[in-house]
């Protein structure tokens, strides 16, 4: 059709899903949340549900990236925990050595709740929010 002009299509910009969009501020927020708690390396992939070791660095690196559903999940639950523990404990330093110290509670059988945390599963992080959560009534 000589002398017509056609429009090409210009593509439509692709909208984030909702796990794309939580991606980034979720780990930001762990990346904050494992400095004031003062966790190793090993102990920051246990809790992201060890992660190979380039992509864990990557997301320190650019503090996003894609995660799967199971990893933004970890992440909050412990974003849930952490603000568990300011309510219970408004001093920042009683909240952080909470974590750390053993507990008698039968959920945590005399281990501390980051050693439940760290177990690798992500039902023991829901055990600890969950928890926590009824300590908060």
């Amino acid at each position: 059709m000589a002398g017509s002009s056609y429009k090409v299509a210009e593509a439509a910009p692709r909208c984030l899903t909702q796990d794309e969009a939580l991606a980034g501020p979720g780990l930001r927020a762990f990346f904050k949340l494992t400095e004031r708690w003062n966790l190793r390396v090993a102990e920051q992939r246990k809790l992201l549900g060890d992660p190979p070791e380039s992509t864990f660095y990557k997301w320190k690196r650019e503090q996003d990236g894609t995660l799967s559903r199971d990893t933004l999940e970890r992440i909050s639950y412990l974003l849930g925990i952490f603000k568990a523990l300011a309510i219970l404990f408004p001093q920042p330093e009683r909240a952080d050595a909470w974590l750390r110290k053993p507990n008698s509670a039968p959920t945590f059988g005399g281990k501390s709740a980051l050693e439940r945390m760290l177990s690798g599963n992500v039902a023991d992080l829901f055990v600890v929010r969950q928890y926590l959560d009824a300590q908060r009534g």
